[in-house]
């Protein structure tokens, strides 16, 4: 790490409320030049409402920030880019039909400006892109880029406006393994170069690898700093939760049993770049076959298909030997639990109740289905003590039965969904309706803090033991190998053939997620 003589930013004092909500409470915190600061926290913990502040989204209620010995405005976005504050975001903010020129330079000259100093600024993004190690072709389309080129550009677009001090949110979340060593490295070279880089993610291992220092919020307060070197995940985890964390128990699957479901040369029509090509999957009971690939290489189109919101071209599905129906009811009521990659969007109806949602998907089918609904009707009595049982034994928290959906935090909303996936309803004399056979979880830990990932993955584990069928679909390489029993990767709509994970390394994943082998 570069030396220095005063930080180039210090938060003195933060605080920030909303209502009752202490978000940030007197947060003291500095960044060196030439350092990477990684900010943990669970879900709720005040690191978004930190940044946000810091950016100039939301104005603090007390406190100050300096960047460069200067004193920052509040709630001023064009101020905090002119002080040399940039972010790259989790999700990317590209126009998929501009160049990477195009890209980048939006926003940057003023709408009064006649004509375009295109040159200028090929000459400077090319120069910028020499300098930090960041290749890309200023005239290549952005939607023809990989995830990993596409990053590439989001990080040039902050380091061409003249970010020097530069917020990463979960970097390598959609990123293959040699992705996110490509951005490793480029991260050094920026340390080297005096830039400094607050880091954030749920991946600990890569905290610890990547930075210098980190800073723990928990509740809205610091709850520690401490040097990177020296100091273990285990902690890392303790101090983000206040208590100590066990890992998911993995273990070998218990006794695998006969195909659930089939896939047989199975194709769908292209919905954007989402489609399946040819594809072929059994899911047998009692084991978790685990779906490896980068975003947006057909993990949708196999998701809906299982999940009855969209058709085969060609080929066969089957659910216990019969053809799966397109039609998501009649796929509840024959034991297919859907974890949707969406929990906010798709998972739940935000405006409805905690109760409502707990219910909602088992209001159409057989009766032992729904001992709830009636002649058309709702037993409220019936479907709140089913929530009430869901909250119980999930642990959900926030609100109780009758709070909006949208008031729980993400790591409570996806335990809602997953009690609601999981747990089966009882009928008056506490008699339970059959556990799920199928169980199709995307994406179920993201953007989870470490305390909710353990819990869900331990559920899944749970089900599989159960005897159920679960299709795992993620891109945390980590989470497909440790629950896994056999694991698939999938890439442009094709998958590859699933093997035991032990016969699996991340390179070999890797090399598979990128296209070079199937």
């Amino acid at each position: 790490m570069a030396e220095s003589t005063a930080p180039v930013l210090r938060l003195s004092g933060i605080t920030k409320r909303f209502g009752k909500l202490v978000a940030n409470d007197g947060i003291n915190l500095t960044l060196a030049r030439g350092e990477v600061l990684a900010l943990l926290g669970e879900n709720g913990a005040g690191k978004s409402t930190l940044m946000s502040i810091l950016f100039g989204h939301y104005v603090a209620d007390e406190g100050s920030i300096e960047v460069f010995g200067q004193p920052l405005p509040p709630g001023q976005p064009r101020a905090a880019l002119a002080a040399g504050i940039g972010m790259v975001h989790q999700h990317f903010t590209l126009a998929d039909n501009l160049t990477v020129l195009d890209n980048v330079l939006l926003g940057c000259e003023p709408l009064w400006q006649p004509f375009s100093r295109r040159s200028e600024a090929r000459a400077k993004l090319l120069a910028v892109s020499q300098q930090f190690g960041l290749p890309v072709s200023p005239d290549a389309k952005v939607g023809s880029l990989s995830v990993g080129e596409r990053q590439r550009v989001e990080i040039l677009k902050a380091l061409y406006r003249g970010a020097r001090i530069l917020i990463l949110d979960e970097p390598t979340a959609v990123l293959t393994p040699q992705e996110s060593e490509a951005l490793f490295d480029t991260l050094a070279q920026m340390v080297a170069q005096g830039l400094s880089i607050i880091f954030i993610s749920h991946k600990l291992g890569e905290v610890l690898r990547v930075s210098h220092r980190v800073a723990v919020l928990r509740q809205g307060k610091l709850v520690a700093e401490a040097p990177a070197q020296g100091t273990t995940q285990g902690q890392l985890a303790q101090w983000m939760v206040g208590h100590a964390i066990e890992a998911a128990e993995r273990r070998p699957a218990k006794k695998v049993g006969e195909p659930i479901c089939t896939l047989t040369n199975v194709s769908t029509a292209p919905t954007g770049r989402d489609r399946l090509n040819d594809v072929s999957l059994n899911l047998r009971a009692g084991e978790i076959v685990a779906i490896a690939g980068v975003s947006g290489n057909g993990q949708v189109a196999l998701a809906d298909l299982l999940c009855g919101v969209r058709n085969a071209t060609t080929g066969q599905v089957t659910l216990r030997r019969a053809p799966l129906q397109a039609r998501p009811a009649w796929l509840v009521s024959q034991g297919v639990a859907r974890i949707p990659e969406d929990r906010h969007a798709v998972g739940v109806v935000g405006d409805l109740p905690v109760w409502e949602n707990a219910v909602a998907e088992r209001l159409r089918g057989p009766w032992f289905a729904h001992p709830w609904f009636r002649a058309f009707w709702v037993k409220r009595r019936a479907a709140r003590q089913h929530a009430q049982r869901v909250a119980a034994t999930f642990d959900v928290r926030g609100g109780g039965a009758d709070a909006p959906a949208r008031s729980l935090s993400g790591g409570n909303m996806q335990k809602l969904i997953l009690g609601r996936a999981l747990m089966p309803p009882q009928d008056a004399a506490g008699n339970s309706a059959p556990a799920p056979q199928l169980i199709v979880a995307h994406q179920p830990t993201w953007g989870l803090d470490i305390g909710a990932v353990m819990f869900v993955q331990q559920q899944l584990i749970n089900a599989r033991d159960g005897g159920a069928a679960v299709l795992l679909i993620s891109d945390d390489l980590d989470e497909v190998l440790a629950l896994g029993d056999r694991v698939a990767v999938m890439h442009d709509g094709h998958l590859s053939e699933a093997r035991p994970a032990e016969d699996w390394t991340r390179e070999a994943i890797g090399l598979a997620m990128a296209g070079a082998a199937h």
